[in-house]
Parts: structure tokens; C-alpha cells; sequence
């Protein structure tokens, strides 16, 4: 799990943690690319995740369409051959981090419609991230559906292409809003959970670990390959 893959920011940047360097994002890749691993997209990876297919894979996300990832990432993904999952804010196509404003996050762009698109283009996956970015357990039931079922219309309306991965905002998921995911036709959804995705998992709560600013490539392969807690 990675958010925005860009400069560390200044110390004392509310979720710092959340930014990897583009430097230490190609570390990362190179190291599990030589150990044999290929990264995937949440849909690539979930017949691996079933036990329909064999093969040494992780998965790959990036939360909310940060501009950075495009420009930053997205080479990197390509000259390896590695597929990613970015779960967009729909309502921030275009636009920005407004959710973060109030808690002092510095000002992020997010993709375009076309960078989305060329995103796509390029074999990743687009997935939804609801059309504000709000914590669906404190919505009411109504704007919760609006939330999830309206940013899979926006960003099938805008990309023309079905959506089928969903990633829960802070994390934040009940058993219910998983409900409201699985009846606005996903099919696979992201936590904030600690943990390696495996068949015994729910589609719908699928586990991820976060790779933090201070994760060199050893660190990294220690939680997505070995999935060993390991401290940041």
C-alpha cells in the first residue's frame, strides 16, 4: 500500500509517513524484481490470492491519484513490467487532496482524466476510492451508497472501462458499508489491515501492509514477501 510517491516532505508533515521517494520506490521494485517476484494489480492478483494460478506475485496499490504516482511511479512500474491498482477520489479527477486540508496535509494534484486514462493505457488498474474521500461509518447509510456507488459510475463514465476494486478511506469499513460495496457490484475491496492476502480472506477485506517513508528495500521485502511486521 502507497500513497504518494514523491520528495519526503519537510519533518513534521501530518502523514509523512505516507510519501516514499521515487529513489527508494525503485529500490524496492528492482530488489523484488531480481528475487524473482512480479507485481499485479488487485485484479491480476485475486485468482493467486483464490489458488486458481501459481506464482511468485504481490500486489501492488496506490491510494487516492496522486499526480506524483503518475509521474513518478508509473515509469518505474513500466520498466519492469508491473501492473498497480490506483484507487481514485472520483470527485478529485482533475482536482486535489481537499480531504487533507483540514488536518495540515500540504497541497497534492491529483491525476487528470487523461493521465487516468494513460494510467490505464498502460496495463494498471483504475479502482475507487468513493467521490470524496469521507469515512463511510460515520456517513448515513444513503450517503455511504452515494459515496461508493457514485464514484463507480463516475470513474466508469469517465474511463469506459468496468470497476471492480474498492479501497474503504482511512480504512474505515463495518459490516455494513462492506454490504453497500459488494451491492454496488465490486468485487474486490482493500483495508488498512495488516496482514498477506490469502483464500481464506474475504474479497471484500482484503489485508495490505503499508510501505512507509523510512522502508528501504530490505524492509519491504520483509512485509510483502515474508509478512513480518517489521518497525518503521
Amino acid at each position: 500500500m502507497y500513497h504518494q510517491i514523491d520528495a519526503a516532505p519537510a519533518k513534521g508533515t501530518p502523514f509523512r509517513q505516507l510519501t516514499t521517494t521515487p529513489n527508494n520506490f525503485y529500490r524496492q521494485m528492482i530488489w523484488l524484481a531480481r528475487i524473482g517476484y512480479r507485481g499485479v494489480s488487485v485484479r491480476e492478483l485475486a485468482p493467486y490470492v483464490k489458488g486458481e494460478r501459481q506464482g511468485r506475485v504481490f500486489g501492488i496499490t496506490f491510494d487516492d491519484g496522486f499526480q506524483n504516482v503518475y509521474r513518478n511511479a508509473l515509469p518505474i512500474l513500466r520498466q519492469f513490467g508491473f501492473t498497480a491498482t490506483c484507487f481514485f477520489v472520483s470527485g478529485q479527477v482533475g482536482g486535489f487532496n481537499r480531504w487533507d486540508a483540514e488536518i495540515g496535509v500540504p497541497y497534492a494534484p491529483c491525476m487528470s482524466r487523461q493521465e487516468m486514462l494513460d494510467w490505464a493505457a498502460a496495463g494498471n488498474e483504475i479502482g475507487s476510492h468513493t467521490v470524496d474521500h469521507v469515512h463511510l461509518t460515520q456517513a448515513n447509510p444513503w450517503i455511504a451508497l452515494n459515496q461508493i456507488a457514485g464514484s463507480r459510475a463516475q470513474l466508469e463514465d469517465m474511463a469506459g472501462t468496468a470497476i471492480v476494486s474498492f479501497c474503504y478511506p482511512y480504512g474505515d469499513v463495518s459490516s455494513d458499508v462492506r454490504d453497500i460495496v459488494r451491492d454496488a457490484g465490486y468485487s474486490f475491496a482493500t483495508t488498512t489491515r495488516k496482514g498477506r492476502a490469502s483464500s481464506g480472506d474475504d474479497p471484500l477485506l482484503l489485508p495490505r501492509r503499508n510501505v512507509c517513508l523510512g522502508d528501504g528495500w530490505l524492509t519491504t521485502l520483509r512485509k510483502t514477501i515474508l509478512g513480518r511486521p517489521v518497525a518503521s
